[in-house]
């Protein structure tokens, strides 16, 4: 089974469920930003967690095993055309200069790791439109001189 037909079985059973990313994150006991990555295919989950979903979601062994294995964490490098995906490079286009000048002055030369990370989705109620809040969490690497 590859990564895209476990990912469309994944969907297809969460949507039949009715359980939200929230609470199949809950019951899985992993956050649900990392959950959604893994079902989507940007990563793999651990034996114990992927067997806890496919309970849930009633899935097979197949898909068990699916999201085991290791992703090939390769992307397109034409602009995306979803509009939410697009302000993301809009964001990192406009502020990603900004954001690596202030991350030097505070820390130094150096990167936030990808793999040392988390990140959570929040839904920020506010009169005049909701807001979307995200907030990034990595460790911060220097870079070393040899």
């Amino acid at each position: 089974m590859t990564k895209l037909e476990m990912t469309e079985e994944i969907l297809f059973s969460k949507k039949s469920s009715g359980l939200s990313w929230d609470e199949i994150a809950e019951k899985v006991s992993l956050g649900s930003v990392f959950i959604t990555s893994a079902c989507l295919g940007k990563n793999s989950l651990k034996k114990e967690y992927a067997d806890k979903l496919c309970s849930l979601l009633s899935l097979s062994d197949e898909v068990s095993t699916a999201l085991q294995a290791y992703p090939n964490k390769t992307w397109d490098f034409t602009i995306p055309q979803d509009p939410l995906v697009y302000r993301f490079y809009e964001i990192v286009g406009v502020y990603g200069d900004t954001i690596k000048e202030l991350v030097g002055e505070k820390f130094g030369d150096g990167i936030m790791s990808a793999i040392d990370f988390s990140m959570d989705i929040e839904k920020e109620e506010n009169p005049a439109g909701d807001r979307v809040k995200i907030t990034m969490n990595g460790k911060f690497l220097p870079y070393k001189s040899w």
